[in-house]
């Protein structure tokens, strides 16, 4: 078994200890071996499928946040080689999404995992694995990006400053080719997954491995009720909500009044008024733990 990690050495999280000590000593325990791949500033797509090429790994580990696991995903879509994603970014939350908690959990994974096939989004021609939106947590997270600190309390306290600016949209949506649909939001999310790094359930309907995916509506609020809204999202009951909407669907096409910052797996985009999303079923294999499912 031959696993490449390639780390992301400005991630949010450092795990206690000498991360490439903890990959050795494991390689140790579980009979694997291993090869170390740095991310840096300037680093390209040909310089890691030449690494892959080179070192012909069994399995490749991204270490780092949701951003690395995109970078990495990119190269891996619709190839035999597994993903496994090694939790050290700020908030993981694809890694959450698929059961890994932290590395110690990750790496025993390698040896104790099991390969899966989960569907990819297609927005605008990037690839999201986890997570995209526009509106209000869009700009939070572009708040977010150019902040020094990381961490939840540094996001937490920029969605703090925006909820007292928020901007409501008009978006003309069309789904699956159907008619045309108009809804006033200050939110809309396209979710491949159902809940954020922060363990806030956006989309409670949401499943990694279904071959469809879920636009979220929130609908504008008063501020009296964010309070409200907050505890449905933490609760996974946000569906319930009357300020919020979830549609399902395998493709759609979107358009807003005025051009708002698309954000995908926590990378700011920029500044749009046309989205077109797709959903690509079952394309990026990824290494998770097993389930009874599974053993049956």
């Amino acid at each position: 078994m031959k696993v490449l990690f390639v780390i992301n050495p400005k991630s949010g999280k450092k795990e206690g200890g000498n991360f490439e000590a903890v990959i050795s000593e494991k390689s140790r325990q579980q009979g694997f071996q291993f090869l170390i791949h740095r991310l840096h500033k300037d680093i390209s797509e040909k310089e890691i499928l030449d690494e892959v090429k080179e070192y012909q790994p069994d399995i490749i580990a991204a270490a780092g946040g949701d951003g690395t696991v995109n970078f990495l995903s990119r190269l891996l879509i619709n190839q035999p080689i597994p993903l496994l994603i090694v939790p050290l970014g700020s908030a993981n939350g694809m890694a959450k999404e698929l059961g890994i908690p932290n590395v110690e959990f990750s790496l025993n994974l390698i040896s104790k995992g099991v390969k899966k096939n989960i569907d990819v989004l297609n927005i605008n021609q990037k690839l999201c694995i986890h997570l995209a939106d526009v509106g209000l947590n869009a700009r939070v997270v572009k708040r977010f990006e150019n902040d020094s600190r990381r961490g939840i309390t540094t996001y937490a306290r920029h969605l703090f400053n925006e909820i007292f600016l928020i901007k409501k949209y008009r978006f003309y949506i069309t789904l699956d080719d159907g008619p045309d649909i108009i809804r006033k939001a200050i939110s809309l999310t396209f979710a491949n997954a159902s809940k954020y790094g922060t363990g806030a359930v956006i989309n409670p309907l949401g499943k990694v491995d279904d071959g469809q995916f879920e636009l979220v509506i929130i609908k504008p609020f008063p501020r009296i009720k964010l309070l409200s809204i907050a505890w449905k999202m933490f609760t996974g009951k946000l569906n319930t909500s009357e300020y919020a909407e979830v549609l399902t669907c395998k493709k759609a096409k979107i358009r807003t009044s005025k051009r708002t910052t698309l954000q995908i797996d926590g990378e700011v985009i920029g500044k749009l008024k046309e989205f077109e999303m797709e959903i690509l079923p079952h394309a990026l294999p990824v290494i998770v733990p097993e389930t009874a499912e599974d053993r049956s």
